[in-house]
């Protein structure tokens, strides 16, 4: 004989779980509705001072919102959008902080045109302007007059392969440092504040190329 009964909940067991699932959801909703979990901190790892204060700017509406009601995905596309920042998480340590890890964009030049500077990643994102004579550890790209340079975009493309260049010089970590990349239509070359100017030709095999020169 096959006993159903053994199967299907009683009804007494039946309420006992609604009670239990109801007092679950009530529990949620409290820490959802009340200020218990309220955030009073965001916790910014892995970030620059410089990208610290962006990041506590784009996220100070979440202040005294309750760590349970924090859409932590709608925070993490508005932090993507920075242009400094190539990648982010964000998590909630109860009872009241948001931590926030940043994965920085990496610069690999300072472009220049005229009297203004930016810093520039080796796609050739554009991560924020800096003041003309700062970031002096970073390589010159000297550009057009005329070049278009916009925070968060992308230098004109004729200028890429320059950055792409000197994304791999410094993965190569050529041991003199390199002052300038000067670039034509044909040919890269790179400017060291000491020693042999390292004509690269056309930006293809340059860790190769450095790795010879070296």
């Amino acid at each position: 004989r096959l006993d159903l009964a053994r199967f299907v909940p009683s009804g007494r067991s039946l309420l006992l779980a609604f009670a239990v699932l109801g007092g679950a959801m009530a529990v949620y909703w409290g820490a959802y509705a009340s200020s218990v979990f309220a955030v009073d901190r965001v916790q910014v790892l892995g970030a620059s001072p410089e990208i610290v204060r962006e990041v506590e700017v784009a996220t100070k509406g979440v202040i005294e919102t309750s760590l349970v009601a924090v859409d932590a995905d709608d925070i993490e596309g508005k932090l993507r959008a920075l242009p400094s920042v190539a990648g982010v998480s964000v998590d909630r340590a109860f009872p009241h902080t948001l931590v926030v890890r940043i994965a920085p964009e990496r610069g690999v030049a300072v472009a220049r045109r005229g009297h203004s500077s930016w810093l520039v990643t080796g796609s050739g994102k554009v991560i924020r302007e800096i003041e003309t004579g700062t970031e002096r550890i970073y390589p010159r790209l000297w550009l057009a007059r005329g070049a278009a340079v916009r925070v968060g975009g992308t230098l004109p493309a004729s200028f890429v392969p320059a950055t792409r260049a000197l994304s791999a010089v410094l993965e190569a970590k050529l041991p003199r440092r390199v002052k300038a990349i000067r670039a034509t239509s044909e040919e890269f070359t790179l400017v060291l504040r000491r020693g042999p100017e390292i004509r690269l030709g056309e930006a293809t095999d340059v860790g190769l190329k450095v790795a010879v020169a070296e």
